[in-house]
Parts: C-alpha cells; sequence; structure tokens
C-alpha cells in the first residue's frame, strides 16, 4: 500500500495491538473485582479473586519452563481450574490442551505425544484414565511430564494422586501480581484441540489469540448479550474450548455457574438458584430438559437464552423449549471454526408463523457469525457458488478470522481443507434466496438409492416430528435393486410405544415414496464422546436391519 496515509503513519505501541482474549480478564478484574465470576458448590469466587488465581497459575507454570509455544493439558470437567487454565496457560504464551474426558486411555495417549505436553492437569474423576494414558505415552515417548492434581470438593467417589502436588499446591506457589505475557503477534497458537475422527487418529486444531477473541465477541453479538450474563456450563469446555464462551463470559463480567454433570435436576435447580440467563448444549441436553417431569421444572425464570448445535432443531424441539419459555438459538459450526461461526438469525415475522413453518426456517444452519468474513456453499470441483434455489446441493465453506490456523503436524491435511482459498467443511448444503444456508448431509452420510441422492437428515427431520420419537438417525442400507435405501435407528421416548409400521407410515405422510425407510431398527444409538450420533457404527449394523415392504 501507499500514498498519503502511508507516509510515516507506521504501526507502533501507541497504535497497534494484538487482538487476545486474555485482554478481556484484565479489564473486567479492573472495573468489575468485586462482582461474582465463577459459583462452583459452596465456592463464590470474584473477578478479582479468578483473575489473580489464573496470575499464579502463569507464574508456577513459568517457574516450571514453560513458556511459548509448550503444551499444558487438562483433563477437567466444568469446574473453575477449567476456568482458569483458559487464560493462565496462554498467559505465558503456552498452548491449552483441553482433552475430552470421555475419550479412551489410547485416544488420550496419542493426544499427549501429538501435541507433546509437558503440563498434565487432570481431576480426580478422571486419574484412572489418565494414569493408563501417561504409561502409555511415556511408553512411547519418554520424558518428563508434569502432573498436578485438581482435586474438587464436589466429587464424591475414589481419588488416587498422579502428580505431586495439588492444583491449589500448585497455585500456592505462584504470583498473583505475575506480570503476563501477552502475545507478540495475534496469530499465535492459544489452544490445540482434536476432532473426533471416526477412523484413524484425530487431527488437532489450531486455534489462534486472534481468532478466539474474535469469536467470544461474535457470541455477544449473537445473543445480543448484556453485562453480567449468568452462564450455565451445560456445554463441555473441551469441545472447542466451550464454543469460546470462557472468554465471552469474561468479556462481560458475568458468572461461570460450574457444573460436573449434566443431570436435568441440577440444571434446572441451578437455573433457579443463581438466575441463568444463558446456556449451550448440544440436541441431547436439550432433549433431556424437554422430556423432564414437569414438577423438576416447576419455578424456572423465563427467557433464558439457549444455544443449540450438533443437529437441526425439530418443530418438537422448538415447541418444548417455547413451552418452557426459553428463547432457542441455533448455531453451526465445527472445530475448525472455534466452535459456531455461523447462526441463523431469526426475524420478528417468524414469530406469526406456525410451528412447522417456524421449524422449517430455524433449522438453516443460516449466515455467518458477524466477525467471521463469509460462509458460502459451493462447488468443491469449480470453488464457484452454487445458484441461491435452496436445491442446487454444494459444499459449506467458511473464510475468515474465525477459522483455525490449520492441522498440527499435518501440511497435507491443512492444504486440503483450505484448498482454494476456503475451507472445505465436509458438509452438503444448499443456499436459499435469502442468503441462508442449509445443510442436506454430510458427504459421507448421503444415500444414493436409484440414482436419487437422499438426503439423511431431510429423513431425520421427518422422524422427529413423530410424537414418540426421541433420537434419529438414518443411514444407507445395501439394497441388491436400488444399491441403497434409507434405514432409519431410532430412540423412542419413555412410556412411548410404536411399531416400525406407525413410522413408515409416518414417513410417507410427509416424504417422496423413495425416500421412506426401509427398515426401522429400535434401540439406543451409539455416540460419540461429545454425544454426536455414530453413523459409521450404525452403517455397520444396517446390512442386517430387516426391511419392511414399503
Amino acid at each position: 500500500m501507499s500514498g498519503i496515509y502511508e507516509q510515516g503513519l507506521q504501526k507502533n505501541a501507541a497504535n497497534h495491538a494484538p487482538l487476545s482474549p486474555l485482554s478481556f480478564i484484565e479489564r473486567s478484574a479492573t472495573i468489575y473485582p468485586e462482582r461474582l465470576a465463577i459459583i462452583h458448590g459452596a465456592l463464590r469466587q470474584t473477578w478479582a479473586q479468578t483473575y489473580a488465581r489464573c496470575r499464579r497459575l502463569a507464574s508456577a507454570l513459568q517457574k516450571a519452563g514453560i513458556g511459548v509455544g509448550d503444551t499444558v493439558a487438562v483433563m477437567l470437567p466444568n469446574t473453575p481450574p477449567m476456568v482458569e487454565a483458559h487464560f493462565g496457560v496462554p498467559m505465558v504464551g503456552a498452548v491449552l490442551n483441553s482433552l475430552n474426558t470421555r475419550l479412551d486411555p489410547e485416544a488420550i495417549a496419542f493426544m499427549l505425544n501429538h501435541g507433546e505436553a509437558k503440563v498434565v492437569i487432570v481431576d480426580p474423576e478422571f486419574a484412572p484414565v489418565m494414569k493408563k494414558a501417561l504409561a502409555m505415552a511415556l511408553a512411547e515417548m519418554p520424558r518428563k511430564i508434569l502432573v498436578i492434581d485438581a482435586l474438587d470438593d464436589l466429587f464424591t467417589g475414589d481419588s488416587e494422586s498422579l502428580g505431586s502436588q495439588s492444583y491449589e499446591q500448585y497455585l500456592a506457589g505462584g504470583d498473583p501480581e505475575f506480570v503476563w505475557r501477552m502475545p507478540t503477534d495475534e496469530w499465535e497458537a492459544i489452544c490445540l484441540n482434536y476432532t473426533s475422527g471416526t477412523t484413524g487418529n484425530p487431527k488437532g486444531v489450531v486455534y489462534h489469540h486472534r481468532g478466539a477473541a474474535i469469536n467470544a465477541i461474535s457470541n455477544i453479538l449473537e445473543w445480543d448479550m448484556p453485562k453480567h450474563p449468568v452462564y450455565l456450563w451445560t456445554l463441555p469446555m473441551f469441545h472447542c474450548n466451550g464454543w469460546c464462551f470462557p472468554w465471552t463470559v469474561a468479556a462481560r463480567a458475568g458468572i461461570n455457574v460450574c457444573l460436573r454433570r449434566v443431570e436435568a435436576k441440577a440444571i434446572f435447580d441451578a437455573m433457579r438458584d443463581y438466575g441463568v440467563t444463558h446456556y449451550c448444549g448440544a440436541p441431547i441436553v436439550q432433549s433431556l430438559l424437554i422430556n423432564a417431569p414437569d414438577e423438576m421444572k416447576e419455578g424456572v425464570p423465563a427467557g433464558i437464552k439457549t444455544m443449540v448445535a450438533g443437529a437441526a432443531p425439530p418443530a418438537a424441539m422448538i415447541e418444548g423449549m417455547e413451552k418452557m419459555g426459553f428463547d432457542l438459538t441455533h448455531v453451526y459450526g465445527l472445530t475448525e471454526v472455534y466452535g459456531p461461526a455461523a447462526v441463523c438469525v431469526k426475524h420478528e415475522d417468524w414469530d406469526s408463523l406456525d410451528i412447522g413453518e417456524r421449524a422449517r426456517l430455524n433449522a438453516r444452519q443460516g449466515v455467518r457469525y458477524h466477525l467471521q468474513a463469509a460462509v458460502s456453499v459451493l462447488d468443491p470441483h469449480t470453488m464457484q457458488a452454487v445458484p441461491a434455489d435452496g436445491e442446487t446441493m454444494g459444499e459449506i465453506m467458511f473464510k475468515g478470522n474465525i477459522t483455525m490456523k490449520g492441522y498440527l503436524k499435518n501440511e497435507k491435511a491443512t492444504q486440503e481443507a483450505f484448498a482454494g482459498g476456503w475451507f472445505h467443511s465436509g458438509d452438503l448444503a444448499v443456499m436459499y434466496p435469502d442468503g441462508y444456508v442449509k445443510i442436506k448431509d454430510r458427504s459421507k452420510d448421503i444415500i444414493i438409492s436409484g440414482g436419487e441422492n437422499i438426503s439423511s437428515i431431510e429423513v431425520e427431520d421427518v422422524l422427529y416430528r413423530h410424537p414418540a420419537v426421541l433420537a434419529a438417525a438414518v443411514v444407507a442400507k445395501p439394497d441388491p435393486k436400488w444399491g441403497e435405501t434409507p434405514c432409519a435407528f431410532l430412540e423412542i421416548k419413555p412410556g412411548s410405544t410404536v411399531s416400525p409400521e406407525e413410522i413408515v407410515a409416518h414417513c410417507k405422510q410427509h416424504l417422496a415414496g423413495f425416500k421412506v425407510p426401509r427398515a426401522v431398527v429400535f434401540g439406543e444409538l451409539p455416540k460419540t464422546s461429545t454425544g454426536k450420533i455414530q453413523k459409521f457404527e450404525l452403517r455397520k449394523r444396517a446390512g442386517s436391519a430387516t426391511a419392511i415392504d414399503v
């Protein structure tokens, strides 16, 4: 760039600073030192106290030789140490690797070594798994790993000490006035998250300070989040760093209401006791609340805002949320885009529509987050936008600051993901005339029957409309005549009864004949550690499912 506006006008310390969510906690602790930051059991911790504890953690890590680019792994539930790690670890330039607490020792061992973790902070509930994982990891890559036990009064099970000191002892050795480090470049890594791959080793997704800060701010804008929200941690903080909400809550000087376990009673109790205003959750969490006994919901504040992602909210979910007085927002994203980076923005004129039409509109993945540059549906071969006709399928792609740095130690996968200057999501979708995106399927989940493409998501949407259906998944079943036909796997609501024939009859009312499931299987659906239905497992079972004469 040249011209009069570049003559002698350079970036300097006075007019330019790297974006980082670390600035959020400093601001809140300075302006609102006595406001509550964390509630956990009997614990009430202010922003000043939380900031001091994060600085203690950073100081202790620096004393242990941890610095820029070093990995600190944590295996924690949604407890105060998990909130603090999101600030204390990057305060020394280190990278936070929040491990999925539902994984097996083999997967954890792979992540510890692939990320070259130098420190592990572990909750006692997960000590048995971590003990095995550490043994496996160190057998393959011998080195010294500092292990810290994050004890928790709310954990009532047996615990085994893996480290030489507890988290509180470790913090006691740190300086509450520690002069922490802002990144010299906002492109510096802040977090490492692993994808829940269904085959092979998971990929390590690297986030940068800029993206973390920008997505945290976008969360505020999408929700019109006011100052001092009361945020309930139903979403695991290990999942895309809780969709960046640890930093969002700090930016608004809100309250983190911690939750060790996602149980309906504990959630409703917290909503009543603390005046919860916001929470996020996968469809399985929302269904848990909707299907809870009515007496459990009594006295719950109206107007609670909730975000759902993972699958489009069916009409039954929207109705259930409205009945409880909750305000549901549908968001969409992937690990590679910091969690949600698109939102189905609702319009006032939708309110007058019937529930079926509102469900159809709200089921779309929507438009870009405020601070994401773009989301579009492109032909992956030509990289041209598909017609905005609601019918022509392409692949959802993102570009902008809310996109990962890339995959750790995997240049080939990184290049493939960013081919053509866009991040390729792998989700097949259409674009509507109003610019809203709607997923039709994962590229690997499309069912091709007699040469016709069938969207498994479209069939699932219809299945969810049946009052007896709690959860639904549709996969391809090999067929000698058609090549593939839809096979439906269903979880039924407690106390409900329904036959395969009734399910098929229901589908026939809403779907073209070739889209109707030719097999219906009842039972609990296999799920990943983050609550997603494992369709690859269902595909294995579909071949032996009994066909129905449709």
